[in-house]
């Protein structure tokens, strides 16, 4: 039975000395970010150019699965940084007490909101849409009132899992109030189905199972950039659009943490940040030297912008859910 591990160890003694003290960094995030279209693949090569060490991404399901996944491990998760977390989710995160100081110097932001926050870096952003394709909907819904009332079929994701389907949720609340409830009866009816992630409910629209998925303005620039496809196209809602801030935080328990504050120096940067229009398919944080990508300018700019302040954001959540729970189970 010792066999394998003292023949692992003689492996491992006849490793170079510099591959043995290679230092790892272990980055938790959502899954379709180290998908091979995602950002990952692109910021591991760049980031390892520059550390002298492993870059290592971690898919950890959706972006409120994150959360979920570091309150299980505690202060032993592996994990030294999380990518992923949004606006919605940083004060359950920062009430954990798991995560430590950036320390980053100041940071000329380029978001619709001011930021000031000494644990979460953002790092992209993006406002919340119902995408459809204008050959098969030609003419969109403008609003949830008329979403509710036509016969179309809608994907969604769960907000206890996905941070898009958390951002639906306070999106409505947001827009409606004590109303919430007659709204979610309403579209209780269009839901097709409610998917664990965002890639999955994506996967659906594309495939022609759902006339409109929840995503973000910005889905329709991929098609029309990466595809030559205009033909996909974000809603713009009267009660305006949720907004979505995207953040990473270093764990307190890291014991690389000065690695770690490298990476977070580099996200907000251009070799980060030039990455993300094009795979993330969002906004930068600090948008690069190089400017936007051309596509990105037939986008919709919502007239109103809606956003919870990560306190608010948690009392609207435990305010909504129920309601949400409450509709679709009828």
């Amino acid at each position: 039975m010792r066999y394998p591990i003292i023949a692992a160890g003689l492996f491992a003694t006849s490793l170079p000395a510099a591959a043995q003290d290679t230092p790892v960094l272990t980055i938790y995030t959502y899954d379709s970010f180290v998908s091979d279209w995602g950002p990952g693949p692109q910021v591991e090569a760049r980031f390892e150019e520059t550390c002298g060490c492993d870059l290592q991404f971690v898919g950890a399901g959706d972006g409120a699965s994150l959360l979920s996944r570091l309150r299980l491990e505690g202060a032993r998760t592996d994990a030294d940084i999380v990518l992923g977390l949004d606006t919605n989710l940083m004060s359950a995160a920062a009430d954990t007490g798991l995560f430590g100081q950036h320390g980053l110097p100041e940071v000329a932001y380029d978001l619709p909101i001011a930021w000031d926050d000494d644990i979460f870096v953002p790092f992209d952003w993006g406002y919340f849409a119902f995408v459809h394709d204008t050959t098969r909907t030609p003419v969109a819904p403008g609003d949830f009132v008329a979403l509710a009332a036509s016969d179309l079929s809608i994907v969604i994701q769960d907000p206890r899992s996905s941070t898009p389907g958390l951002g639906l949720l306070l999106w409505v609340q947001a827009a409606y109030g004590d109303r919430a409830g007659e709204i979610w009866d309403g579209l209780s009816d269009n839901i097709l189905t409610v998917t664990k992630g965002w890639s999955e409910a994506y996967g659906l629209f594309l495939d022609g199972e759902a006339d409109m998925v929840l995503s973000y303005t910005t889905s329709p620039a991929y098609h029309l950039i990466a595809e030559d496809d205009p033909t996909k196209a974000a809603a713009p809602f009267a009660e305006g659009h949720y907004m979505q801030v995207e953040v990473a935080a270093k764990l307190a328990s890291t014991d690389v943490p000065e690695l770690a504050d490298a990476f977070l120096a580099f996200m907000v940067g251009d070799g980060f940040q030039d990455v993300i229009p094009t795979t993330n398919w969002m906004y930068p944080a600090v948008t690069p030297d190089a400017g936007l990508p051309e596509g990105f300018g037939t986008l919709i700019q919502p007239e109103t912008a809606l956003l919870y302040s990560a306190a608010e954001a948690v009392k609207a959540r435990e305010q909504a859910l129920p309601v949400w729970q409450e509709a679709l189970s009828r």
